[in-house]
């Protein structure tokens, strides 16, 4: 008796924590968040020049070893081989390393040509491959190699062109939008008449850990494909084929989301940027070319090597937002979501679980994407497919660290091809999808444009 009396007495004292445990519920306190979290546990508090090289914090001792081997791993600078270090370059390629392209494992400048260039450009022709992606040129591949080693010619050279187009505000103020023109001079074979290019200028290293971990059930909860709540902005989702793990797959990198993982992205850019074979291509980039010399040294990069520089990127933290109780700055974000810019830059998304890397485990981030695709008006196609995307359509890009381009970058340059020098040039390109909300912006006070600019300075 006295037991079962004992057993009671602890049922009833427990009630109540049962109670607790299976209460609703309840909507997350806004004011127990820290704004500046960008991302989540991996984010980092820098607004210097390096504020895009830092791991993740809360790395093992292993992974931390890792992250440090591919970080060395991305800054090497390749040879042309033989030789006895950092051999495989070329024969034909685009640039010597991953930070000749990704300055401060950051953006570039779309200046072609030089070592510090950041531009290349995708090439294709009408159809589509077997897997419904771009259909290679004869001869050329789907991108363009603009630099060869030594006794080598390359594709062709990349010629850019401006042309300012004055723009004045209704208020009097004024700003200039250059128009590029991209024309290929010299080529070492003829090149098709319908032929397409797309220039692509090198997006960020860093938060792509985060991006990785968004479930696909988010990214398609923000799809929007027939535009059923009528605010102009449809959205839909790339689906792209990865040859590594053969098949199709939800896109998330690439400035067309025609890349599915960081893996693919990552020796993709080894073997098209710089012309180095590794095991998810083992294929040389001038492969079926004349260009294509005779070393027998494949895969040119170890497989090692290669999955640290996949872990290095994965594993690069987010800066710190900065100055979020700056008054003109919550000005800005209350005209940026009025504009509706929200409708695309989705500030706050949650990550999936992951147990390999609890530091993008689960976490609230704020990157300013919905990975979605968009038609962005005549002015910024390329007329160019690549999977389910179409000519005028571009990936949403993250808005998180673009306030510290300029420290990054020296010159900041924004929008798929760097055509814009400024951040309110970039939002006057903006057509399709987004014409209402640069209307909108256009129709501001030079008060309100400048707050939404020292907004998304603050980012």
């Amino acid at each position: 008796m006295r037991i079962r009396k004992i057993y009671w007495i602890t049922a009833i004292l427990l009630l109540p924590a049962v109670f607790m445990m299976c209460r609703k519920a309840s909507e997350f306190d806004e004011s127990q968040y820290d704004p500046r979290l960008s991302g989540g546990e991996a984010t980092v508090f820098d607004e210097t020049s390096k504020a895009f090289g830092h791991q993740v914090p809360g790395l093992s001792s292993h992974d931390e070893h890792v992250h440090e081997v591919g970080d060395g791993a991305v800054e090497k600078t390749f040879v042309t081989a033989p030789a006895p270090i950092n051999s495989g370059l070329g024969p034909i390629f685009s640039n010597v390393s991953c930070i000749s392209c990704h300055h401060n494992d950051g953006k570039g400048n779309p200046t072609a040509g030089l070592v510090n260039s950041s531009l290349l450009i995708r090439l294709s022709v009408p159809g589509s491959d077997a897997h419904g992606g771009p259909l290679a040129v004869d001869g050329y591949g789907l991108q363009l190699q603009d630099v060869a080693v030594f006794g080598v010619q390359p594709e062709a050279k990349i010629n850019i062109t401006y042309t300012e187009n004055p723009f004045t505000f209704p208020d009097g103020e004024t700003a200039s939008l250059r128009n590029p023109t991209y024309t290929l001079l010299n080529p070492y074979k003829p090149l098709p008449g319908n032929l397409m290019m797309s220039p692509r200028m090198a997006p960020p290293f860093f938060g792509l850990g985060l991006i990785q971990s968004i479930p696909e059930s988010t990214i398609l909860a923000f799809a929007d494909e027939n535009d059923a709540d009528g605010d102009g902005i449809s959205g839909k989702a790339n689906y792209v084929y990865d040859p590594y793990l053969q098949k199709t797959m939800i896109g998330r990198f690439g400035l067309k989301a025609n890349t599915a993982t960081i893996l693919t992205q990552v020796a993709g850019a080894y073997n098209q940027d710089m012309g180095v074979t590794n095991y998810v291509f083992p294929k040389e980039s001038s492969f079926g070319q004349s260009q294509l010399d005779s070393h027998v040294d494949d895969p040119e990069i170890a497989d090692s090597i290669l999955n640290a520089a996949e872990f290095y990127i994965r594993t690069l933290a987010v800066p710190a937002r900065r100055n979020v109780t700056d008054l003109t700055v919550q000005s800005g974000e209350n005209i940026f979501r009025q504009l509706n810019c929200v409708g695309c830059h989705k500030p706050t998304i949650q990550t999936g679980v992951d147990l390999s890397l609890k530091c993008v485990s689960n976490q609230r981030i704020h990157p300013y994407t919905d990975l979605l695709l968009h038609d962005m008006g005549d002015g910024l196609a390329d007329g160019r497919p690549d999977f389910k995307a179409d000519g005028k359509e571009w990936k949403t890009p993250a808005l998180w660290g673009i306030g510290l381009f300029e420290k990054t970058n020296g010159v900041p340059y924004y929008l798929h091809d760097g055509r814009a020098r400024t951040l309110e040039e970039a939002i006057l390109w903006h057509g399709g999808e987004a014409e209402k909300a640069k209307q909108g912006f256009i129709q501001l006070s030079s008060t309100d444009r400048k707050a939404l600019i020292k907004f998304l300075k603050s980012l």
